[in-house]
């Protein structure tokens, strides 16, 4: 990957900052999902896993927070130009676009749940038709072709 402009990374840094919106926000919509790992850590007391999260988690991401915006910056001036960046930050400071960066928690939730529910509704369809490919090439269970 080519090192994007630093002026072009400025305007994307700007743009991805409006796109998070407000830090505090953005940081304490990630709460919930956190207690979710502690708990995979093995913190199973939903109380013990949020204290983690406020003591822990949550200051540790709030002090790392410039170097995601830097690392999505640097993403974004790779794959968008100047123009479209300003667009993009434009649209971010209308009050629509101030409407989904603070819409953004739910709608990715609704987006997980829609994009489990389809996976869940063609699985069994892609599986039998996975099955009549396996064999339609040879294949065995264990990835090996059979011998002729």
């Amino acid at each position: 990957m080519t090192t994007p402009d630093p002026a072009l990374v400025k305007v994307a840094r700007e743009t991805v900052s409006q796109m998070q919106g407000d830090r505090t926000a953005t940081l304490s919509a990630m709460a919930g999902p956190m207690v979710g790992m502690m708990q995979q850590l093995g913190i199973k007391e939903p109380d013990k896993a949020q204290v983690l999260v406020q003591e822990v988690v949550l200051p540790t991401l709030t002090a790392h927070y410039d170097e995601l915006l830097d690392m999505q910056a640097r993403g974004f001036a790779t794959v968008l130009g100047k123009d479209d960046l300003q667009a993009i930050a434009a649209f971010y400071a209308t009050p629509a676009g101030k409407r989904l960066v603070a819409a953004q928690p739910q709608l990715a939730q609704v987006q997980l749940t829609g994009m489990q529910q389809w996976m869940q509704s063609v699985m069994p369809e892609m599986q039998g038709k996975i099955v009549k490919a396996v064999q339609a090439h040879g294949w065995t269970q264990g990835g090996q072709t059979k011998p002729h």
